[in-house]
């Protein structure tokens, strides 16, 4: 009986089962006795139909267990040291979700609440390129998975590790009726298989840890991407039986090296580039720890060579006398070695592309230039979705680790070199270091163009922005904001953290739950994260501000508000001048008018810290120092500033 008075739902049904079989078989037996002997039975056509069977739960309902199978799941994730483990809520892994919070005390790992899965997965992307390991994931079933999956393809496209979980009810039979149908499925991880690098769907505890520290060292061998568990819901709620007990026990994890170029060929590039008259660098993901960058500088140094850093890690110091990074094409078309490093494109990098009415292409290049590759992604490549680019025609090509190769190609360079070619280096280097003084004098002088402008200009917004925090450490976490590159010609970047790379995707959405992931990932190290936030891009997901409020992440995020998703606009009037119609409709479907939004008004009402709408530049410096205060605090702050389109 229930406190109100009224009949328990699970008690009445279990007395209205038991009264009707007794009604039912009074009358049956009252039958019996009045009923003619039967005739001699015949054949029967058909098998005779098995009676139905009882639910047992019926008859006793078993409501507590001292060992689920989900508190084994948290003793694997804590031998794998995951810090975290972020996710909005999902009945589907409600069982391991009790066992994170309660039996493994909410730590290592600690559950970050989300407002929605690909917020959780892009949280996961960032904070994994800073801390170098994966984050774990948990979504909620089919739907879950659905929210998470442009996320994960951000992920796959970037090269990035993370542990995804799905919750799944497999056996059919115990699936409650309605909802638990439509959120479970049979093979889970078909909507994800052609962006993760692998998946798995473990049948018992044992088959869990094997495939749990498996996921981790997969997901960690170069080139890196996400994996997925899908984690039945019996398997996480039920008890562990005495049978089981016997068999549990955590395999020891033990990382792949990363694969290193072969002798020869790394010997052939050393020759190459020290023969060469205008050897050039270019470095994309290279530099999965702070060795990647330092690696970098020592043979840029040493060949005395310029770097075209293209920005999918922080692989070169962005002030280094070597780093023509802006002067890319005039560097290309001169150079007769080029060198690139887990390059995302070789060929768009060797090649001009013309987006006209008739498509067309043509080298950068000139004839006979050499071509080197070292990359990781050369080892594994999937069909369906091509991330992998144009083929690139290359003289030299290691599917290998960069990172890992450049300590044998520094050293195979020393050997090859010889005096007169160090002179020649040396001479050649001064050339590079004038030219990069010269681009960043006039990157300042380009800068100060429209400087009191209203709308704030984008130069004038980075410049502002890291006039408040170029004294503190700090990092970089997101930039999902076109700010014409403003960013990286003015700061100063010579940290290994203070550049994340995008989203690899291209996937809008990823920049506000990745400055929220770096943030997370850089707290416990005392860090400043920062982000420039575009307008387009927080609309996706804005409850990852709450998220931020709520774990008081250190987190300074500037609105870059132009009021439109501007690329669109230029793509829009790009086709109005094809078709010879103009570009005055261009704004319609691609601004964020009528009526203007006010970010600020929507961060405070998760608790963040805001300021704006700011148009008056003269405003923005003293507003992101209020701004920089709340954040050294421990508290995250967003200061909206209405700008210039790029």
């Amino acid at each position: 009986m229930a406190k109100n008075g009224s009949v328990d739902r699970r008690n009445f049904l279990k007395s209205a089962a038991v009264t009707g079989a007794a009604i039912v078989g009074s009358a049956a037996a009252s039958e019996a006795q009045n009923a003619p002997p039967a005739p001699a039975a015949a054949a029967p056509g058909t098998a005779p139909i098995a009676p139905r069977e009882t639910d047992p739960s019926l008859e006793a309902d078993i409501v507590t267990t001292d060992r689920p199978g989900g508190d084994f799941m948290v003793d694997v994730l804590k031998s794998l040291n995951l810090e975290y483990v972020a996710a909005n809520p999902g009945s589907s892994f409600r069982g391991i979700h009790e066992s994170i919070i309660n039996y493994g005390g909410n730590s290592a790992p600690e559950f970050i609440t989300c407002c929605h899965e690909e917020s959780s997965v892009a949280i996961a992307h960032a904070y994994s390129k800073v801390e170098g390991k994966p984050m774990a994931v948990l979504v909620h079933g089919t739907v879950g998975l659905q929210h998470a999956s442009m996320a994960m393809y951000n992920a796959y496209c970037d090269r990035v590790p993370i542990i995804v979980m799905a919750g799944n009810t497999l056996d059919a039979t115990m699936r409650r009726p309605g909802v638990e149908w439509n959120h479970s499925v049979q093979d889970a991880a078909a909507m994800v298989r052609d962006f993760t690098k692998w998946d798995d769907l473990p049948w018992s505890l044992p088959h869990f840890a094997e495939s749990a520290v498996r996921a981790y060292k997969i997901s960690m061998t170069p080139p890196m991407m996400p994996v997925m568990l899908v984690l039945d819901g019996g398997l996480q709620e039920d008890p562990i039986s005495d049978e089981v007990k016997g068999r549990l026990r955590i395999p020891k994890l033990t990382l792949t090296t990363p694969p290193q170029g072969d002798a020869g060929a790394v010997a052939e590039a050393a020759r190459l580039l020290v023969n060469a008259q205008n050897p050039v660098i270019i470095a994309d993901r290279l530099a999965r720890t702070p060795a990647g960058m330092a690696h970098l500088i020592e043979l840029a140094e040493v060949l005395q060579a310029p770097v075209i850093d293209q920005g999918g890690r922080m692989n070169f110091p962005s002030h280094h006398a070597l780093n023509l990074s802006n002067g890319g094409r005039a560097l290309l078309g001169n150079a007769d070695v080029i060198l690139g490093l887990e390059l995302a494109d070789f060929w768009g990098t060797v090649d001009s592309f013309r987006d006209s009415l008739i498509r067309s292409s043509r080298p950068i290049t000139k004839p006979g230039t050499k071509l080197i590759s070292i990359t990781a992604g050369d080892l594994y490549m999937k069909s369906n979705y091509q991330d992998f680019q144009r083929y690139p025609e290359v003289d030299i090509a290691m599917a290998a680790d960069a990172e890992a190769t450049l300590p044998a190609l520094i050293e195979a360079v020393k050997r090859a070199m010889t005096g007169d070619k160090k002179t020649a280096f040396e001479a050649r280097g001064k050339r590079y270091s004038e030219q990069h003084g010269n681009a960043l004098d006039r990157t300042r002088s380009d800068a100060a163009v429209a400087w009191d402008a209203s709308p704030v200009s984008t130069a004038r917004l980075t410049a502002e922005l890291y006039n408040v925090i170029r004294n503190e450490d700090w990092a970089l976490v997101s930039a999902s904001g076109n700010t014409s590159n403003w960013e990286k010609r003015l700061w100063k970047f010579d940290k290994h953290y203070q550049w994340l790379g995008g989203s690899g995707g291209a996937g809008v959405g990823y920049g506000a739950p990745a400055a929220v992931g770096g943030a997370l990932a850089n707290k416990k190290h005392g860090r400043i994260s920062v982000a420039i936030q575009g307008d387009g891009d927080f609309m996706y997901a804005p409850g990852v501000w709450w998220t931020a409020a709520h774990h008081k992440l250190p987190l300074l995020a500037v609105m870059h508000n132009n009021r439109a998703y501007h690329q669109e606009v230029m793509h829009v009037q790009r086709m109005g001048n094809r078709h010879n119609r103009g570009i005055t409709r261009a704004h319609i479907g691609t601004t964020l008018e009528d009526p203007f939004i006010n970010y600020a008004q929507i961060v405070k009402g998760m608790g963040v810290y805001s300021e704006g709408p700011i148009s008056n530049p003269n405003d923005l410096g003293p507003a992101l120092a209020r701004a920089l205060a709340v954040v050294k605090k421990g508290e995250p702050a967003l200061v909206d500033v209405v700008t210039q389109p790029r």
